[in-house]
């Protein structure tokens, strides 16, 4: 100890409980990550310096505390959310993207990875890109691949230009309706990916986090089922694609049944479900005759 500040055991501790006691789902993992954006150090570093016994100042770590106890989104603190290889820039007026949509990029990236292994220069279209989460991940893991992003909020819009001017990718970004985008690009596309809003009306989500930070123009798909924009999503990506080109599209585990209709009732051939890593359904992809 060197006789000023706070040792960083005793910090996180006592964070950790407090967060706890918020109902926060993570308390000793925020904890440390809040504590390391306030020391402007490395997370790993902490676990030396508890080590050591080293007292630091922890400077606006409280404040920072007060706001994670009061459900304001980790990231939206940090400023930053890790998505595959990327860490993307996020904040108030842009969804935060979910482990679970790194698997719905994941398709995205095997099926436009499949042709540039074949000699081919895949485009691909994310539709209602946020933060620009998945084009950014295709396009970064797949120089090879011309990539196509749209989005319809002007502040989401703002976040995903940030983010290819932050990672430096190669991108298209456009501000506009995903129903409408792209005409230029009508019959040329190889894979369409979205991660649409989706929640039915109503369903108002129980994390606090989501339910009170993220856009609801982000959350809500619209109609009955939730499916309204999705269903508008694959429209355009029949419109898009080339014959057999492929359309990756995330939803709620509730409405597995719902987004294959989206696809038998339209005549798209090869309909699969795929589940996420928790094995909940989480996405259906699907061919363009």
């Amino acid at each position: 100890m060197d006789g000023t500040g706070t040792a960083v055991r005793t910090l996180l501790s006592s964070a950790t409980d407090r967060l706890s006691a918020a109902g926060v789902a993570s308390p000793r993992a925020d904890a440390e990550v809040l504590l390391a954006h306030a020391l402007g150090v490395e997370r790993s570093q902490l676990g030396v310096l508890a080590a050591l016994g080293r007292a630091v100042d922890p400077g606006p770590f409280e404040d920072l505390l007060d706001q994670r106890a009061g459900r304001v989104p980790l990231q939206h603190l940090t400023g930053r959310a890790g998505f595959r290889a990327l860490e993307l820039l996020v904040g108030p007026g842009v969804f935060v993207p979910r482990p679970e949509t790194e698997g719905v990029a994941q398709l995205a990236v095997d099926e436009a990875g499949r042709l540039v292994v074949a000699g081919g220069r895949p485009v691909v279209v994310d539709l209602c890109t946020g933060s620009g989460a998945i084009a950014l991940a295709v396009a970064t893991e797949l120089p090879g691949a011309r990539v196509h992003a749209v989005e319809l909020d002007p502040l989401a819009h703002a976040w995903a230009q940030r983010n290819v001017e932050h990672t430096g990718a190669d991108l298209d970004l456009r501000l506009g309706d995903a129903a409408t985008a792209f005409a230029d690009l009508d019959g040329t596309v190889d894979v369409v990916v979205s991660n649409p809003p989706y929640v039915p009306p109503g369903a108002v989500p129980q994390e606090r986090e989501v339910a009170e930070h993220d856009p609801e123009v982000a959350l809500y798909g619209g109609g009955d089922d939730g499916l309204e924009v999705p269903r508008r999503v694959v429209a355009a990506a029949a419109r898009l694609l080339r014959p057999g080109g492929l359309a990756v599209v995330e939803h709620a585990e509730v409405q597995e049944a719902g987004a294959r209709r989206m696809f038998t009732d339209a005549a798209w051939r090869d309909v699969t479900s795929h589940r996420d890593l928790t094995g909940r359904p989480r996405s259906t992809t699907a061919r363009r005759r």
